[in-house]
Order: structure tokens, then sequence, then C-alpha cells
């Protein structure tokens, strides 16, 4: 407890990587980067496909990168391949297995809250994606059948006749993997896949096409049922349908609760920010999918960490000064 980092980092993801990377070359050292899943980039691990096409310029907006580390176009494998690579060559402490709870501010630093301990740290920076609590359904599902409901691929098997709630490019490309192996449909409350990328797009319109997935567009859920251990879906504008599993891609949650532990405001689903991403409280930032509108881009994150690292290495440079 004497100890005191320069520098602790909420979550490993890009983001909080590019953060504990960008601060690394701006010559600060003593960074810990915090992780509750047992590697770094968990939502890519989780969430993504198997070889899924992973873009710089997400959905098709144009980002320039900020900062030293050079991001292309690669695939979920490549990706995490070269996130690998960025922590092995810099010299970041990296502690998985451990949940942060809170973050008190101290007198000259923050206190960081997990199971059974804690540490000190003069800049905090939090990093939770949204992922790391996907969004539900508001109905409730029956205790029968929570073991049919899932929010990745994990548990599918084969010949199978699911269900993909989502219309964004997770619920096109779960769907369209899925096809090759089972009989799939897809349940989205609009008319159009227009929120995803013009690959997926095509993808999931040739599907449809094809037969491969049926579409249930234009359409909401009112419930879930158990019969016999199978899913009926209670649909609202037309009749319902039994699965023998669906799979919810439908987004993730600001952690409100988290933030508020901390101290940290939160304004229109996001938590408030200036220019640095230095929230409400001096000294301790965000970064990552919760300061986007939509979330996702790895570019921005990026840009993200090498932003706070300039802004902390200046406060630094004053300081010694």
């Amino acid at each position: 407890m004497s100890h005191i980092y320069n520098l602790a980092i909420i979550g490993a993801g890009p983001a909080g990587i590019a953060t504990a990377v960008e601060s690394y070359l701006q010559g600060i050292r003593d960074i810990v980067l915090l992780e509750k899943d047992q590697n770094h980039n968990s939502t890519i691990r989780k969430y993504y496909k198997d070889n899924k096409r992973v873009d710089k310029d997400w959905k098709g907006q144009k980002v320039e990168l900020d900062g030293r580390i050079y991001f292309v176009d690669g695939t979920k494998e490549t990706t995490l391949d070269f996130f690998d690579e960025i922590l092995e060559n810099h010299s970041v402490e990296l502690q998985t297995h451990v949940e942060v709870q809170a973050i008190e501010k101290q007198e000259n630093c923050f206190e960081v809250f997990m199971a059974g301990k804690s540490i000190k740290a003069k800049h905090v920076v939090v990093t939770i994606g949204r992922m790391g609590k996907p969004n539900k359904p508001s109905y409730k599902i029956p205790s029968g059948i929570k073991n049919k409901i899932g929010y990745t691929l994990d548990g599918c098997g084969e010949g199978e006749k699911i269900l993909v709630v989502g219309g964004g490019d997770s619920a096109i490309e779960y769907a369209v993997d899925l096809s090759e192996k089972n009989e799939v449909s897809i349940c989205y409350r609009r008319e159009t896949f227009r929120r995803a990328n013009p690959t997926n797009q095509t993808d999931i319109a040739n599907a449809i096409m094809h037969k491969a997935v049926e579409p249930i567009l234009g359409i909401n859920i009112d419930g879930l049922e158990d019969v016999d251990g199978k899913v009926k879906v209670l649909f609202s504008e037309v009749d319902a349908q039994i699965f023998d599993r669906v799979i919810y891609a439908i987004g993730g949650t600001t952690p409100s609760a988290f933030l508020a532990n901390s101290g940290i405001q939160e304004e229109d689903g996001k938590p408030v920010h200036d220019d640095n991403y230095e929230t409400n409280i001096k000294g301790m930032f965000v970064a990552g999918d919760i300061t986007q509108e939509s979330g996702g881009s790895i570019a921005l994150g990026l840009n993200h960490g090498y932003a706070i690292a300039c802004y902390i290495q200046g406060e630094c440079l004053v300081a010694k000064d």
C-alpha cells in the first residue's frame, strides 16, 4: 500500500493498451494495466467470431491515427496478435483476473479497490468497454431456458433452429456464420440493416436471398416462454415460433454503477469529460467506447490513449519544473 503507481488503467482493451503504451513512449514509467478477464481484449475474444474482419475505419468512419501505434485492417486473430506484440515490447505491468470495484480520490493520489486488495496511483484511466455488460432483453427469461439464451456463439452446435436478435454487425455475422450448419432466423425491430457496414449488409442480403437466413424484420419481441426446454418467442406482430436457441446481439451498456461509485459524472449515457478526456475528477480519465456515441472504433480508442498520455506527460513536466 506504500507504493504509488504513476498510472493505473482499468480495462485492457485497445484504448487501455494504447494509453499504457503511449504513456510509456512519452517517458512515463511505473504503469499498471488492470483487467478482470484472463487476457487483454476480452471483448474481441468473446464477441468477435473467428476470422471476423477488423477495420481501422470502423463503419466507414475515417480516423487518422495521432499516436505511434500503427494499426491497420486485419482479422480478429491478427488484431489480437498485434496487441500481444506491442504489450510484449513495452514495459507495462498487466494484472489479469482483477475486477475493479471502485476508485476513491485521496489527498495526493487515487486508491483503486479490487476484491481483497487495493492499489494506489497518481493518475487513473477508465477504459471499461460497454460489452463488459451486454444489453439484455427487458422481458423475463424463464429459468428453464436460460441455458438456451446467449450473447455470443458459445454453446452453439449444429442442426439447431436458432434466432439471432439484433441488426448490427455482430448480429449479422452471427446469423450468417451460424446459417452454414443451422436453421437460422434474424429478428430486428427495423426494416433494414442500415447500421451495419456495407460488407455485412451485402452478406445478409445474399443469405436472405438464398434462403439461408429467414428475416423477421420490423418486428418486436414481447417475451419468451419455456416449451419443454425449447424457447417459444412471442412476437408482437406475427405468430410465435419455437427455437432451440436464441442469441442476443443488441449492444452493451455504459457501466453507470461503477462510474457513480467512483464519482464520475454521467450525461446522456456517457461519462462527462473535457477535450483531454479528463472527468470531473482531476487526474481521472475515461477512454474508449464508453465515450463514443455508438462505440466500437479501435482507432478512436487508440487516439484517446495518445491524447491522455500527452496530457499526463505535460502535467508531469510542469510538476518537475
